[in-house]
């Protein structure tokens, strides 16, 4: 028996449509999921995109890192920390965080998490 095929998605970034989440504005999608593979340590990947209008206050049950690609960002934690993330920036979401997204124009981020397909 060989290895498994790995998956591929081109040009995913301008082609996957992520659904409707929250809110007016809050558009969140997987695109790939290992669950099939690994069900006891899944990772899903895929797109958050938000748009102008109600923040997104979210709380991690999971651990996430989340990658730029357009526009931006303006994000903040309980902490007190804010940072304006823009295309190239990467961050990390420890479970139990909650941190709140905003954006004045839109922003398009390339997700990673460690939980089931569908489980944000």
């Amino acid at each position: 028996m060989g290895s498994p095929a790995f998956s591929h998605y081109a040009k995913a970034q301008t082609k996957f449509q992520p659904p409707l989440i929250a809110n007016e504005n809050a558009f969140l999608g997987d695109v790939f999921s290992s669950e099939k593979m690994d069900s006891e340590k899944p990772i899903s990947a895929g797109f958050y995109r938000l748009e102008k209008g109600t923040p997104l206050v979210y709380t991690y049950t999971y651990h996430e890192m989340k990658i730029i690609v357009e526009g931006e960002f303006i994000i903040s934690d309980e902490s007190g920390q804010e940072v304006t993330a823009t295309p190239g920036d990467v961050l990390y979401f420890p479970k139990g965080s909650v941190i709140t997204f905003k954006t004045n124009s839109y922003g398009l981020g390339f997700f990673v998490g460690q939980r089931k397909q569908g489980g944000a």
